[in-house]
């Protein structure tokens, strides 16, 4: 009981400062450009769908974790996020560019594509459909500034002298943040990988960016909105939900269940997929890799799941959350059962 717990608690504390700092440097671009930031990534609606769908991607949950923080803005349509949402592998992507390389960038580019065609009619279809989402989350005193001197040396040296009781706090746990980095509480033990290279590098942008902002902007938009509204929600979603799945894998042998039930092993790919959490679609990785399913059921698997991706969102939307969910296992099982058909 002791491994789950800690293996979840890991796991939930990074996540949960992954999308912090993600969340809290669009945000300071947004104020630093004076919005322009936004309408870039705006701008027209292929250029989200393109744009979501390539950050989904990209190997790893952080392209999923953007795209949710933009989603949350209002940058992002629904039909881009979940474009996005398809197109991501999660961390197993890494795991199959290891063990297939040609077979994983033939999956990821068909992802991709996929994401960006579903992008497309899902945001055709909900006017008619009258689907109702929710609404973008509006930031408290975002943009009534005329102007943000957000990085002025003189003010910085001043504010670190009186610094506030707020400015600290962030800056303590940023700085354990990246003790927890070096010790190896986030990422492999003794590896240097992507998460713990990734994590560091964003520590260090978070941490100029809490030392250097002026006292409205830390209070306002990091301290009242961020850290209040959303990051207590998203580790308990992120901790709870790891959680449960570990204690599944370790007490209900779904492994086991999984490769004696291979009639069905179509639509269990589709309904593991909408577990949120890494671990589970492994097991569709690791029987492909020796031969024992065909690609649609990877495929399937890969459309529905999105590894950690989802976690954030949930905080947010339990309603979007489960309406990209059904949708994305609408297509995935559809997709798959068709390349199983053609032979695949």
């Amino acid at each position: 009981m002791t491994e789950p717990l800690i293996h979840s608690l890991k796991n939930g504390i990074m996540i949960t400062f992954f999308v912090f700092m993600m969340m809290m440097m669009i945000d300071y671009l947004s104020v630093l450009t004076k919005g322009k930031m936004d309408r870039l990534i705006k701008g027209g609606k292929f250029r989200q769908y393109f744009m979501a769908s390539f950050l989904g991607a990209t190997p790893g949950c952080l392209g999923a974790f953007m795209n949710v923080s933009f989603y949350i803005r209002g940058l992002l349509t629904f039909g881009a996020l979940l474009g996005g949402m398809i197109a991501t592998s999660g961390d197993e992507a890494f795991i199959m560019l290891s063990l297939f390389p040609g077979k994983a960038l033939l999956l990821i580019s068909i992802l991709f594509m996929i994401g960006i065609l579903s992008a497309i009619i899902i945001d055709k279809l909900l006017p008619a459909l009258k689907i109702k989402l929710s609404r973008e989350c509006q930031f408290s005193g975002i943009h009534k500034e005329d102007t943000c001197r957000c990085f002025n040396i003189k003010e910085v040296i001043g504010q670190i002298k009186r610094i506030s009781f707020v400015r600290l706090l962030l800056m303590v746990m940023i700085a354990s943040a990246v003790y927890a980095v070096f010790k190896g509480f986030i990422g492999h033990d003794n590896e240097w990988g992507w998460e713990r290279i990734t994590f560091l590098v964003l520590s260090g942008l978070a941490g100029f960016i809490v030392i250097t902002v002026p006292d409205h902007f830390l209070e306002e938009h990091i301290w009242n909105h961020i850290v209040k509204k959303h990051i207590g929600k998203i580790f308990l979603w992120s901790f709870s939900a790891i959680l449960l799945v570990e204690l599944g894998l370790k007490f209900l042998d779904l492994e086991a269940f999984l490769s004696s039930n291979m009639v069905l092993v179509l639509l269990i790919a589709g309904l593991v997929g909408i577990i949120p959490q890494s671990g589970p679609h492994m097991i569709f990785i690791m029987m492909f890799s020796r031969g024992l399913i065909p690609f649609s059921v990877l495929l399937t698997s890969s459309i529905i799941q999105n590894g950690h991706g989802m976690l954030p969102l949930l905080s947010y939307s339990i309603k979007d959350s489960l309406l990209i969910k059904l949708i994305n296992f609408i297509i995935g099982i559809g997709i798959g059962y068709i390349v199983l058909l053609l032979g695949y």
